[in-house]
């Protein structure tokens, strides 16, 4: 499945019916995070699998799980059509139902790990891929940066101040990249409370991915991320496109189920609706349409901590 896209159908369906195997646990993790393959008709892929029963319970999202939300923002991803989010779906494995993605860059050896019965070797220390921690490819420019000095140069946008230690501060910035422009959209219309930059994967290819989305989707504005450089400015015209298909796919009826081999084919508002509370589909809408009626990429609200810690 190498020539396959991350974010592609393909790729969706095969994380679907394949047949999941753990080979190790990622241990840097604060929920349970495995690695795995799964295989059907002859394809093999790399997975990210993250089993509800793994999960730590946050007082703030109380309701579902955060496998469910994960799986949600891949769907908001999707109909946005920038496939920033590699496939992910909902199914049963070895440790019980949890979230399932495709694993993106080059995934670790984990020929030493393969006990299912004590998946406890850091299966992914040596390779970036979707594990925490794991940073942007060698290959690949950098996204974000500490600087000397109060402007962030030219092809960079500023974030804030960060105390480097010593008594001394250095400015945060990130690239003025129009794929982190997307995601930075993105994570507005998800209400994305944890955009770190270990999260952001780029490819050789010029692709980027993004990945951990399990909290997101709350009603309150939880917005924390380290792509502000272009709050309060103009969307483009790309963006602006994109959030009328999703303000459209979200207006489609969302009656009758979304589970099984027809999930897929559902209308975007029913999926939603099978992953979230009826209030947080209802949020992710009036967040699309503030966004279309202000014209400009959000603020922060001042009510919730806009960087999240650590940065990374």
């Amino acid at each position: 499945m190498s020539g396959t896209a991350p974010a592609a159908e393909a790729t969706r369906e095969l994380l679907r019916q394949g047949a999941l195997t753990v080979r190790g646990q990622i241990t840097a993790a604060s929920n349970t995070v495995l690695f795995g393959t799964v295989e059907h008709a002859g394809s093999s892929l790399p997975c990210v699998y993250k089993p509800v029963a793994g999960e730590r319970p946050l007082w703030d999202f109380p309701d579902g799980n955060l496998a469910q939300r994960e799986v949600a923002a891949y769907e908001v991803s999707r109909a946005t059509g920038w496939d920033l989010i590699p496939a992910t779906v909902l199914r049963d494995g070895p440790y019980g139902p949890g979230m399932c993605q495709a694993w993106v860059g080059e995934p670790p050896d984990a020929a030493d790990h393969d006990d299912e019965d004590a998946p406890s070797a850091q299966a992914a220390g040596a390779a970036p891929g979707n594990g925490p921690e794991s940073g942007p490819e060698e290959e690949s420019a950098p996204l974000l940066a500490l600087v000397d000095g109060e402007e962030p140069g030219e092809g960079w946008k500023a974030v804030g101040f960060a105390d480097v230690g010593g008594g001394r501060t250095a400015l945060l910035v990130h690239a003025d990249d129009p794929r982190l422009r997307r995601l930075a959209v993105l994570d507005a219309v998800l209400n994305n409370g944890d955009r770190k930059g270990g999260h952001l994967l780029p490819r050789p290819d010029g692709a980027l991915y993004a990945i951990d989305h399990g909290v997101t989707f709350h009603v309150d504005d939880k917005l924390r991320t380290l792509l502000w450089g272009w709050a309060g400015e103009e969307l483009t015209g790309e963006a602006v496109e994109a959030l009328r298909r999703l303000s459209t796919a979200l207006c489609a009826d969302a009656s009758g189920p979304a589970d099984g081999a027809e999930a897929a084919e559902a209308p975007l508002a029913a999926r939603l609706a099978e992953l979230l509370t009826e209030a947080e589909v209802q949020a992710v809408g009036k967040r699309v349409e503030a966004l279309l009626s202000s014209g400009r990429h959000p603020l922060p609200s001042g009510e919730w901590p806009a960087i999240p810690w650590p940065p990374v």
